[in-house]
């Protein structure tokens, strides 16, 4: 852990380099500081069916789930999830400025009893 898991509506893509996007974001979490770099992961998840609010053929989303383990401070979680926003603002600033796109960040904290991993990276990297 930290996975950061975005959920975009079909169309983006073309828009908006999804590999650029998910890379900017690993890099942000780097910089924060709060996470081992073995345990970042950020993936990008088409999807193509959807229905947005009024259901106008130009809506597009991207919405952000970040699940990290038990352990970080309430202030680490908000400023981590503050600079997620923030350079998602950044990265999808153009879009924003439109009437039809929705932004959206949730971190969801995993209890550490119920959560199993198995990773070579980190040996690798310390």
């Amino acid at each position: 852990m930290p996975h950061l898991r975005l959920e975009y509506s079909a169309g983006l893509e073309a828009r908006v380099d999804l590999n650029t996007v998910c890379n900017k974001l690993s890099d942000t979490l780097k910089e924060t500081g709060i996470f081992p770099l073995g345990g970042i992961r950020v993936r990008a998840f088409r999807a193509g069916n959807f229905s947005i609010a009024d259901k106008h053929e130009m809506n597009t989303f991207c919405d952000m789930v970040f699940r990290i383990g038990q352990g970080r401070s309430k202030q680490d979680r908000i400023d981590v999830g503050e600079a997620l926003m923030e350079e998602a603002k950044k990265i999808f600033d153009e879009l924003l400025e439109e009437k039809y796109f929705a932004l959206s960040l949730e971190i969801i904290e995993i209890e550490k009893s119920y959560s199993w991993k198995v990773n070579s990276i980190h040996n690798r990297l310390s």
